[in-house]
C-alpha cells in the first residue's frame, strides 16, 4: 500500500512540477495540461505497441508535450488570446489529436508489452520487489528532474522567466521579449506533464484519451498542499514541496477510496474531494497575512522610473 502511494505520488509529481512552472513561476494559468497529459500517454503507448524502443518513445512524448505548450503560447502571443482561453483551445484540439495518435481508438492496452517499468522491474527483481523497484527508479527520476529544474531557474534565462511572472514591466524594461519567455516556460511545463502521462500509462497498463480529465485540478491541489508543508522563497525548497504535496495528495485520495465507504463515498466523489481541498487551501491562504509571491528571483533589480514629461511639447503649452 505505502509503496503504491509513493510510486503514484512520484509519477504525478512530474505533472505537478509542470503545473508549478506555469501557475507559480510564470503566472500563466495553463489548461493545456488536461490535453498534454493524455498526449504523452498516447504517444508512449502507440510507439510501444508499434515496437519502438520505450526510452525513445519517452523522448518523443516529451517533445509532443513541448509542442502542445508552444502552440498554446503562440495562440496567446500572436492572436492576443487570454491564456485561459488559449489553453482551452489547445486542450480541445488535443482531444482529436490524441484519438488519432491512439489509432482512432479511445484506449490502447499495454498488457504483455515491454515498457520502461517492466525493464525496471526485471532489473531490480534481484534486490527488491516490483513495487519497491519502481519506487527506487522514480526517486532517481524525480531527483534528476528536480536538480535540473533548480539549476535551470538559477541561470539567467530561468531567473528572467521567474521575473516575468513576478513583474512583467521590469522584464520589458530590460529589453527582453516576454513572448519568447512564455513560449519557453509553457513548453517546458507541458513537456514535464507529457512525461508524467507517459509514465502513468505504463504504470496503469493502458493509455486512454480521457486519462487527463481533471488532471489540472490534481496538479493545483498538489502545489497548494505543498505550500502548507514548507515555507520558503528558495527554488530548491519550492520544487521539493511540490513533490511532497503530490505524494500527500495521492495519500489523501487513497484514504478516500479505501475508507470512504464508511461515509458512503464512492470513486465518483474523488473529484469533489479534490475541489474541496483546493477551496479549503484558498480559504486558509486568504485568512493568513498577505504574503508575497513564492519566488522573487530578481527582486533586487531596480525598475526604471518613468521620466517626467518636460520635453518641448510641455514648454510650448506653457508659453501659450
Amino acid at each position: 500500500m505505502i509503496e503504491g502511494i509513493l510510486v503514484e505520488g512520484l509519477i504525478y509529481a512530474l505533472m505537478a512540477l509542470g503545473v508549478f512552472v506555469t501557475f507559480r513561476v510564470l503566472d500563466f494559468p495553463d489548461l493545456t495540461v488536461d490535453g498534454s497529459f493524455p498526449l504523452g500517454a498516447a504517444i508512449m503507448a502507440a510507439m510501444i505497441v508499434a515496437g519502438a524502443n520505450p526510452w525513445f518513445a519517452l523522448v518523443v512524448a516529451f517533445a509532443g508535450g513541448v509542442s502542445a505548450g508552444v502552440v498554446t503560447a503562440l495562440i496567446h502571443n500572436k492572436l492576443k488570446v487570454p491564456h485561459l482561453l488559449a489553453g482551452i483551445l489547445t486542450m480541445t484540439m488535443l482531444y482529436s489529436i490524441n484519438i488519432r495518435v491512439l489509432g482512432n481508438r479511445a484506449n490502447i492496452p499495454l498488457i504483455r508489452q515491454e515498457t520502461i517499468l517492466s525493464q525496471v522491474a526485471a532489473f531490480g527483481a534481484v534486490w527488491f520487489s516490483t513495487e519497491w523497484s519502481m519506487f527506487v527508479f522514480f526517486v532517481v527520476v524525480i531527483i534528476v528532474t528536480k536538480l535540473l529544474l533548480d539549476v535551470f531557474f538559477r541561470t539567467d534565462l530561468g531567473l528572467t522567466i521567474g521575473a516575468l511572472g513576478d513583474n512583467p514591466q521590469m522584464v520589458i524594461a530590460t529589453g527582453v521579449n516576454p513572448e519568447h519567455l512564455k513560449v519557453i516556460g509553457v513548453a517546458l511545463s507541458n513537456g514535464l506533464v507529457a512525461v508524467s502521462g507517459a509514465f502513468a500509462a505504463q504504470f496503469l497498463g493502458f493509455a486512454d484519451v480521457n486519462l487527463g480529465l481533471g488532471i489540472i485540478i490534481a496538479g493545483l491541489a498538489s502545489v497548494m498542499i505543498g505550500e502548507f508543508l514548507l515555507r520558503s522563497n528558495r527554488i530548491a525548497v519550492l520544487t521539493l514541496r511540490v513533490i511532497l504535496g503530490s505524494i500527500l495528495f495521492r495519500a489523501i485520495m487513497y484514504l478516500g477510496r479505501f475508507y470512504g465507504y464508511y461515509i458512503n463515498l464512492t470513486p465518483n466523489d474523488l473529484k469533489l474531494i479534490t475541489g474541496l481541498l483546493i477551496i479549503v487551501s484558498l480559504i486558509i491562504t486568504k485568512t493568513r497575512t498577505p504574503r508575497t509571491r513564492p519566488w522573487k528571483p530578481l527582486s533586487n533589480t531596480a525598475i526604471p522610473e518613468p521620466r517626467p514629461a518636460t520635453g518641448p511639447a510641455v514648454i510650448e503649452e506653457t508659453e501659450q
